[in-house]
């Protein structure tokens, strides 16, 4: 009997001892590299949220845990301590493994060398461990003790096992909503951009000008009349030249724009639009007003969204453009919401979404951007997870010139963007909360929202080239481009990035 008695809390001791060897070795090893271990926390699909309060709290409560059951008057309380700390880690094994839209990886430390089912059966093992030492130790509590009563001791378990599964499940649920909708600028790469292909254009002028089933078509900023046409593989190149039907136009930014089988030269400082066919590449002018424009969008083959400043204080407005038989101009002042002087703290790009019908303009020195249908009535505003709200510029007036300029660098938050879709392609240009620095140092990050729900849905890495960064991009389905110095790259994008494409 006493031999069986000594055993048992031989048994006991050993659990003991393990279980101070691993919480004191796993938090030493969080906190001795606790940068990687934020990261890591911070690309969690459960915990992502609250990374930098649970970076610190379960390193501590490990520590903690590792103490009460050092001591023997407080070893039970210890050991429920580490049972429901282990069904946490393995409930949040489960969800991530069943019900997480992704699997990042592992967590390092004392486990680094395991995958996740790995860690699953040694959480469990640990579990039973804990199990085992609380039984053993309960038979020696006196029997006025709370803990000693069967009923008692079966409640605490109960507790213990409901309390640890709820709180790891409830933290999913919050994390979930708080990622897509209240955004702390924590970014989830979730899915990956794998590189197929890059082109040397030989020039850094290109941009993007349409596209059609089979086809991409570039424009030159340094050669105006000239179309690039590419296959989406890019491998296969040929060139043609629009002939206009007249050049007696004072041109300053004259743009292509593809929307097959029409094409359209555009310049909105003249302003005029020339239309013509893409058999014969010839354009006749379609239409010639006195309404000056920029940062335009055509969403159908008649009709263009654009920005242009006000008649009234010249601040920057959003309008859209019938240039059909009666040609037709409406404008929606309120649209744009001055910060500072309306015309620099308003600039950003503007997008349309043939397939939601949709305009989106995203301001380039704040965390907002626009929907409207088209025309021009607001669905409403969104914000992108970074946190600048107010544009961060510094504006004077040079009294010589009568212009207005920068007096010093403004901070760009969304630096470029795409629309495909119904999600909205961003090229942030700030680094988020417990993201490597040093990935900065080598890729651009483009992080996705979806139009309909207005929810971030995920981010990917596009890589430098010769570094030279990211300067601008397009989106074909689940094909990447970018103009990247004189190169333009392809890149295909995984599943879990596009599967929120509208059906």
């Amino acid at each position: 009997m006493k031999t069986s008695i000594s055993f048992k809390n031989t048994i006991a001791d050993i659990i003991c001892l393990l279980y101070i060897l691993l919480f004191v070795y796993a938090s030493v090893s969080k906190l001795l590299d606790f940068e990687n271990f934020l990261v890591q926390l911070g690309q969690s699909p459960l915990l992502s949220a609250f990374a930098g309060y649970i970076a610190w709290m379960v390193p501590m409560l490990e520590l903690f845990i590792a103490l009460l059951i050092v001591s023997k008057r407080w070893r039970i309380t210890g050991l429920f301590g580490a049972l429901c700390l282990m069904i946490m880690f393995t409930a949040y094994i489960f969800i991530i493994l069943n019900y997480s839209p992704f699997v990042p990886c592992s967590c390092g430390g004392i486990l680094e060398k395991m995958g996740w089912r790995e860690h699953f059966i040694f959480n469990f093992v640990f579990m039973m461990l804990a199990a085992a030492g609380i039984l053993i130790l309960a038979v020696r509590v006196p029997k006025v003790h709370f803990i000693s009563k069967p009923a008692a001791l079966v409640s605490a378990f109960s507790i213990t096992v409901f309390f640890s599964i709820g709180t790891i499940a409830l933290l999913f649920m919050l994390s979930e909503d708080i990622i897509h909708h209240r955004n702390n600028f924590v970014r989830r790469f979730s899915g990956n951009a794998v590189k197929v292909n890059d082109i040397d254009l030989k020039f850094s002028s290109y941009y993007f000008a349409g596209a059609s089933k089979e086809k991409i078509y570039l424009g030159s900023h340094t050669a105006p009349l000239l179309v690039t046409m590419l296959d989406t593989a890019l491998l296969k190149r040929n060139e043609f030249k629009i002939h206009p039907n007249r050049t007696d136009f004072l041109f300053q930014s004259v743009q292509v724009r593809i929307l097959p089988p029409y094409f359209y030269l555009i310049d909105g400082s003249v302003p005029v639009i020339f239309k013509g066919n893409m058999n014969n590449w010839k354009g006749y002018v379609k239409w010639n007003g006195s309404t000056t424009f920029s940062h335009y969008q055509l969403m159908d083959s008649l009709t263009l969204a654009f920005r242009s400043n006000s008649n009234v204080n010249g601040e920057s407005i959003l309008g859209s453009l019938d240039f059909g038989r009666r040609p037709k101009t409406r404008f929606n002042t309120s649209l744009l919401q001055k910060q500072i002087d309306g015309i620099f703290d308003v600039d950003g790009t503007l997008h349309y979404d043939k397939d939601i019908q949709k305009l989106v303009y995203i301001y380039l020195y704040r965390n907002q951007f626009i929907v409207t249908d088209p025309v021009l009535n607001l669905d409403y505003r969104g914000k992108t997870i970074d946190t600048i709200s107010k544009a961060q510029i510094k504006v004077t007036t040079v009294a010589s010139r009568q212009e207005m300029k920068f007096s010093a660098p403004p901070v760009i938050v969304n630096k470029t963007s795409a629309v495909c879709k119904n999600l909205l392609f961003v090229n942030s240009s700030l680094l988020g909360k417990y993201e490597p620095a040093e990935m900065w140092k080598d890729a651009s990050i483009i992080d996705i929202y979806d139009l309909n729900n207005n929810s971030y849905q995920g981010s990917f890495y596009i890589y430098h080239l010769k570094n030279e960064k990211l300067k601008n991009f397009f989106i074909l389905d689940n094909n990447f481009y970018g103009f990247i110095g004189t190169h333009l790259v392809h890149y295909k994008l995984s599943k879990k990035l596009t599967n929120s494409y509208q059906k």
